[in-house]
Formats: structure tokens, C-alpha cells, sequence
């Protein structure tokens, strides 16, 4: 049974609010924009349950409604809770400092990430000021089987624990160069406990080769992984691993070391 199954079973669940932010997390990019009948199959209620909960959004200035057209969209306060987030969190603020020298070390784009259910997100990004031919801002969830930073964090979790991620999620193959086979992921997850980083080869967009390392707390807990996304017109997958892999280990480390209390 996972958290959120638990959570729906308490007394202590409050089932509108949860309703509310379903409504909220419906749009998407392919969906920026919705009527509200699409709204409510979106969010998968009833229509006059996603008109309230839509009132109610807007009143407080969460969702937008056009008057004329009738359609609604995420307004500029729905990026409140996640701004709150970026500026309350200690790994986030531990980590900058060190990610942006590596940044300025390597000249690619360095970001960190944490592990969410199946995914891995992006809390912090410092882009490359060369040409970059992927789009990753903060905020981004990716599959956690097929990214270096992915395979970087389940290499610091119990074995069980990991092969249980692996298995629960659903391994589509986003390029030609996709890893969905238990047994090879399970060899890949080895080879990063051994070098300590992880690494894949345009496996979630042709052409991104990323090299990642696992922060660990002090208890030794995977808190977050420290992520170079270095571009095959400039690296090829051999030199990524001798030159940023090294680097992303020191600073994945040095992040740790800062005995920042993680929660």
C-alpha cells in the first residue's frame, strides 16, 4: 500500500481539498486551456463538482476564467506553492552554490533533482550558455528508470526497494536508445553503487548524455542527485564519464557535507 492509498484511508483526509488540487494539476502542456466540461473529465468529477471547485479557484485567483470564451487556464498564483517550495528547501539552498562552480567547471547544464514516486524533479537549474537543444526547467518530472539521475538515487536505496521502483513503473521506451529490461537496469544500478554516479545515453531525448550522483544525507539517505546533461554534438559518452563523473561525485558530496538537516 503506498502513501497515498494510506492518506484516502484516514479520518484525516479531507477529500474536497484533494478534489481541488486534482482540478489544479489538470492542466498540462498539452492542455493549457479548458472549458469546463473538459475541466471535469480532466480532473476526472462530475461537472457541477469542477464548477465549484473552479469558483472557488478563481475567487482566489489560482485559475483564470475568460468571461467571452468561457475557458480556463492556470493563473499566475498557481505558481505560488511551487515558488514556496524552491524558497524553503534546505537542499535546494545547500546545494546552489556548489551545482553553479560545476556548472561554471563543466559549461554544461547542472541541475538537481529529488525522487518522487516513480519520478525524479527538478528543484534547481543552471543552464549551459552554449547551445542547449532541451528544455529543462524546474519543476520537471522524468521517468526515474531511463535518466542518470533516476538510476543515481535507486543506487543508494536497498536493493529491494529499488527493484520494487523498477518494476512498478511503467518502462516505455521514449527513444531507440531506452533501457526497459529489469535485468539490464539492475545491472546499470550496480555499476553506479560501484563508480558512485550513474550514467544514460539518450534514453528520454535522442542526443542527451546525463551523468548524475546521489546527495546522501548523513544518515546515508539519498536526499537529491546532482546532474550534468552534456549534448552528443560535444561529448561523446566515454569522455562524459571520465571528465563529469568525477565531478558530479565531488560535488554531490561536497552538497552532503554540508550537514544541512533534510526532512
Amino acid at each position: 500500500m503506498n502513501d497515498m492509498t494510506q492518506g484516502e484511508e484516514s479520518r484525516l483526509y479531507i477529500n474536497s481539498l484533494a478534489r481541488g488540487l486534482q482540478l489544479l494539476t489538470a492542466f498540462t502542456e498539452d492542455r493549457p486551456t479548458m472549458k469546463l466540461g473538459d475541466l471535469a473529465e480532466a480532473a476526472g468529477m462530475t461537472k457541477s463538482a469542477a464548477q465549484r471547485f473552479a469558483f472557488t479557484l478563481v475567487a482566489l485567483g489560482y485559475l483564470h476564467k475568460n468571461e467571452t470564451t468561457k475557458v480556463y487556464s492556470l493563473a499566475p498564483r498557481s505558481l505560488e506553492v511551487g515558488l514556496r517550495y524552491l524558497q524553503t528547501s534546505a537542499l535546494v539552498k545547500s546545494a546552489n552554490p556548489y551545482v553553479h562552480a560545476l556548472n561554471r567547471a563543466c559549461g554544461e547544464t547542472c541541475i538537481v533533482a529529488e525522487l518522487d514516486g516513480h519520478d525524479v524533479v527538478y528543484i534547481a537549474r543552471f543552464p549551459t550558455h552554449r547551445e542547449m537543444f532541451v528544455n529543462m526547467p524546474i519543476g520537471m518530472r522524468l521517468p526515474v528508470y531511463c535518466t542518470a539521475t533516476g538510476r543515481a538515487l535507486l543506487s543508494r536505496l536497498p536493493e529491494s526497494t529499488a527493484r520494487g521502483l523498477l518494476e512498478a513503473c511503467e518502462r516505455v521506451p521514449y527513444t531507440s536508445e531506452t533501457v526497459t529490461d529489469l535485468a539490464r537496469l539492475n545491472e546499470l544500478l550496480i555499476e553506479a553503487r560501484g563508480r558512485g554516479f550513474a550514467w544514460a545515453n539518450g534514453e528520454y531525448y535522442n542526443g542527451d548524455i546525463n551523468i548524475a550522483a546521489a546527495i546522501l544525507a548523513p544518515n546515508g539517505k539519498p536526499v537529491g542527485a546532482v546532474n550534468v546533461s552534456a549534448p552528443s554534438t560535444r561529448w561523446t559518452l566515454e569522455r562524459a564519464i571520465a571528465e563529469i563523473g568525477p565531478q558530479v561525485v565531488e560535488t554531490a558530496r561536497a552538497i552532503g557535507g554540508t550537514n544541512i538537516s533534510y526532512a
